[in-house]
């Protein structure tokens, strides 16, 4: 909780750090780089970094984590703490790394507010740093212990044993194990980081959604080539593309992810777009693989038939399972003599669907889209906290705050 000196302070001085968190930021990262370039070698997406993602998911989080200290004091944000520490330790990061992160982010907010950060305000804002990096370090040290692992040990490497083309811009790899450490078993709808050198000899990290439960021996992931947009193209996503082939190694972190399905008996609904399925596909596989006997519901939302990525893996493990239904919606729809039961045309829109009462709701895909989905599903009466949802890259929409 924050103390009785600072929490005045903070209330006094959060619009003004609100008002300014973008700028204090870009220039924390700024600063923190230059002082700091070994940071970039493995630890943070330069191509976030280069669009402002993550500048924005900092200044998304910071605010809310200082807004809940003095509106909510009893009511810590634990899901976006719990999103945080996952990506975190899938990246390997340290303890001591918080300390560098202080001093940066302690600078940039002097430099950007002048004689506004008097002592008392450095003292407060210092306070709320450490009261939540104290809380997500407690929280990372929890998952690196549940594995049995460290920081130094969280990675391994791995030889790709198949290449799959899923669609024109999606490639499956599976990876076979390539040493005899325990293999840490993944839970359904988590993913792994993928560690790739790139021409510059700078490490650049991705996280993957696994697509296929474990077997013990292999894992399985599947990248969307990330090309032809306003932003630069994908670096990682085409270099897995374009060079990356059987026989090949590749080095992976232990599986993390805190939007894992619930081990209860209640009726589930997957709603995915795009590359977003990749979750949705692992879970469907986890039920599959444990004789689960749950009515699931899968909706997505596509391009087009084709670009329906993982559909035959999914449409197995749907018919293997007594009570599974597939609803799709296409921009693009099949022509009528391929239309299917349960294809429908235009956006996704869950209005008017038949859902399971009592269901557990998993969503995936553009922010927009899980914002359209969420908003339909509480407007039908469907609680909030039966929403999970899972971002890829740094999380800017915090929904747990809208």
């Amino acid at each position: 909780m924050l103390s009785d000196t600072s929490r005045p302070v903070i209330e006094s001085t959060l619009a003004v750090v609100g008002d300014n968190i973008q700028e204090i930021a870009r220039r924390f990262y700024e600063h923190m780089f230059a002082e700091n370039p070994e940071l970039l070698d493995g630890l943070f997406n330069r191509g976030n970094q280069a669009d402002g993602r993550q500048q924005q998911a900092l200044a998304g989080s910071v605010a809310a984590f200082a807004n809940i200290l003095v509106t909510s004091p009893d009511q810590l944000p634990d899901h976006l703490l719990s999103r945080i520490s996952h990506k975190h330790v899938s990246l390997g990061l340290r303890s001591d790394q918080y300390q560098i992160v202080h001093d940066n982010l302690m600078w940039a907010i002097v430099d950007v507010l002048g004689d506004a950060v008097t002592p008392e305000v450095a003292a407060a804002w210092d306070e709320v740093y450490w009261l939540m990096a104290n809380l997500l370090i407690n929280k990372e040290r929890g998952l690196y212990d549940a594995v049995r692992l460290a920081p130094e040990t969280v990675w391994r490497t791995w030889r790709v044993a198949q290449r799959i083309q899923e669609t024109e811009d999606v490639v499956t790899f599976v990876v076979e194990r390539t040493d005899e450490r325990e293999v840490k078993p993944s839970l359904p709808g988590q993913y792994v980081t993928i560690q790739m050198l790139m021409p510059d000899e700078v490490h650049q990290p991705r996280q993957y959604s696994l697509t296929r439960a474990d077997d013990g021996e292999h894992r399985q992931f599947s990248v969307k080539r990330v090309h032809g947009l306003d932003n630069p193209d994908g670096e990682v996503s085409n270099l897995l593309h374009n060079s990356v082939q059987v026989g090949d190694d590749v080095v992976l972190s232990a599986p993390f992810g805190d939007v894992v399905l619930e081990f209860t008996d209640r009726p589930i609904v997957l709603a995915s777009a795009g590359i977003g399925v990749t979750p949705m596909a692992g879970m469907l596989s986890h039920l599959v693989k444990t004789g689960s006997q749950r009515k699931v519901a899968l909706l997505h939302a596509d391009n087009s038939v084709d670009t329906f990525a993982l559909r035959n893996q999914i449409q197995e493990d749907l018919a293997a399972m007594p009570d599974a239904s597939l609803t799709t919606w296409f921009m693009e729809p099949s022509k009528p003599t391929q239309m299917v039961d349960g294809e429908l045309a235009g956006f996704m829109d869950v209005s008017g669907i038949d859902l399971p009462a009592d269901a557990e709701f998993y969503l995936c895909g553009p922010l927009p889209f899980m914002q359209s989905v969420r908003s339909a599903l509480i407007a039908r009466g469907v609680p909030a906290k039966d929403i999970q949802y899972e971002v890829f890259g740094p999380d800017l929409w915090l929904a747990d705050f809208a």
